[in-house]
């Protein structure tokens, strides 16, 4: 009671990584992540790690499904520049984590100019739980220790809480 939840999100940060994995790294890295006994996002990341911040000189931006906050426009598309004949595939991995923290922090920051005040950031899923990298990428871009929920099912953990609530506690659920 007295709380309030807003919600926002970008429309393609797993969906990006995966996109590219399939449609853009050589067979070759995916042989050399089979040798490792890792997948291909782990391989990536482990060779993006090595790369310091600016390094290849590529800037992306995280559109490439639309923008859900804060433009909202589903017909806007993703970019990537400075990208040459001899940019490698950790490279543009690296470039799509940044865009993605980079969306994030604008999403943040909509919240903080329109009044809303931001102290702390969750994660759940996947990728929070499994890379390392990207939310210290994430939390260095924003400025903030980024906290990863104890359940790695917490989105279907709080639709399954809503839901109960919403059918109440005469169709079996709860007030």
């Amino acid at each position: 009671p007295g709380l309030m939840g807003y919600e926002a999100g970008q429309s393609c940060v797993g969906d990006h990584f995966e996109w590219f994995t399939e449609n853009c790294v050589p067979a070759h890295y995916y042989e050399e992540a089979e040798a490792k006994g890792v997948n291909i996002h782990q391989l990536l990341t482990e060779k993006a790690a090595q790369l310091q911040v600016g390094e290849s000189g590529l800037i992306a931006l995280d559109w490439w499904n639309g923008n859900r906050s804060t433009l909202v426009d589903a017909d806007l598309t993703g970019v990537l520049l400075g990208a040459n004949l001899l940019t490698k595939p950790e490279e543009i991995y690296r470039a799509l984590i940044e865009a993605t923290a980079y969306g994030t922090r604008t999403i943040v920051e909509a919240f903080r100019n329109s009044g809303v005040p931001i102290y702390e950031v969750y994660a759940c899923g996947g990728i929070a739980e499994k890379n390392t990298l990207m939310m210290q990428i994430y939390s260095d871009v924003l400025n903030m220790e980024i906290r990863i929920s104890a359940s790695s099912q917490t989105p279907a953990l709080g639709s399954a809480m809503f839901g109960a609530v919403a059918a109440g506690k005469e169709r079996g659920g709860y007030n």
